[in-house]
């Protein structure tokens, strides 16, 4: 098996920049950033402070403002090349400016908001098969979201469903993502909004795929496509559906309550690891990234 030469790092979020979708709200009373620590990591893994970075605002209703945000994280820890690609709609993302500034960046970062935002403003454009085919070949280069943008990374993506009514088959919405990582679906803001039940239909109705759940200050980093740390101080919860052995989703109607029998998860803290296609969990907390730890698979 081929895998992505690439880096990901899927980020929980603490922060609300955008539109809420479980409340229809946009808030601007809550735009603390999360952890500096999990923005040092991305810097650690691109090389330094000097490596150019490239924010993409699309998912939020409130662009500048997340902008300015990251510009103000970023410089406190010393980064200076930070560019803000504010690309609203398709026409946006055609633009030659943003193809070119994207060919040269070493990492790109999509900020929270609406996910649904970040698929139908870059499926099927040159600026996703560009992002695409530098994860794939590149490993320096490095793909970063927080919430939505953490959300929209695999083939698979929720783009709506209320936590309070997600042991209801068809309260959970799925499409397709932007495509970075196959058989996997991520959550976010895990804990903090109660999405167990959220993710737990989504893998019920794609058992192929595993559910990846993000806490709020906390981030997923994932090299070859398979190799994953958590970091940051909250969970990854990681739900597995390979073996379930019973779900009745199939064959209940809309609104009736969901049942899932030997779904296995895992809780994650920072250090410890995960190996997505032999779905083996890492306990030891490492003194070093555990994308760098030899794994005996049986």
């Amino acid at each position: 098996m081929q895998f992505a030469k690439g880096k990901l790092l899927a980020i929980g979020g603490a922060e609300d920049k955008g539109t809420d979708l479980e409340t229809g709200q946009i808030h601007r009373n809550n735009l603390n950033f999360f952890e500096l620590g999990i923005l040092r990591r991305i810097v650690e893994e691109i090389g330094g402070h000097e490596k150019r970075i490239e924010v993409v605002t699309t998912a939020s209703m409130i662009p500048v403002e997340v902008g300015e945000n990251y510009l103000n994280a970023f410089g406190k820890i010393g980064c200076k090349q930070i560019g803000l690609m504010h690309i609203r709609n398709r026409a946006d993302a055609m633009k030659e400016e943003y193809i070119e500034r994207l060919k040269k960046c070493d990492a790109i970062m999509f900020s929270g908001g609406n996910q649904l935002r970040l698929t139908s403003t870059f499926g099927g454009t040159q600026f996703l098969q560009i992002v695409l085919e530098r994860y794939n070949e590149e490993a320096a280069f490095l793909v970063a979201g927080t919430s939505a943008g953490a959300m929209a990374m695999s083939n698979t993506m929720i783009y709506e469903g209320n936590a309070a009514k997600a042991h209801l088959k068809g309260e959970v919405k799925i499409t397709t993502g932007l495509g970075f990582m196959d058989d996997v679906i991520f959550d976010s803001h895990f804990e903090k909004r109660g999405r167990f039940g959220r993710l737990a239909q989504a893998v019920s109705a794609n058992p192929s795929c595993i559910g990846i759940g993000l806490g709020e200050d906390t981030g997923f980093l994932i090299i070859d496509g398979n190799r994953m740390e958590a970091i940051g101080s909250g969970l990854v919860v990681i739900l597995d559906g390979h073996d379930i052995r019973h779900s009745n989703i199939a064959d209940i109607p809309d609104g009736c309550p969901i049942s899932i029998e030997n779904m296995r998860v895992h809780f994650l803290e920072k250090g410890n690891g995960y190996m997505a296609v032999e779905r083996i969990f890492i306990p030891e907390v490492f003194e070093g990234s555990v994308t760098n730890k030899q794994v005996n698979v049986e």
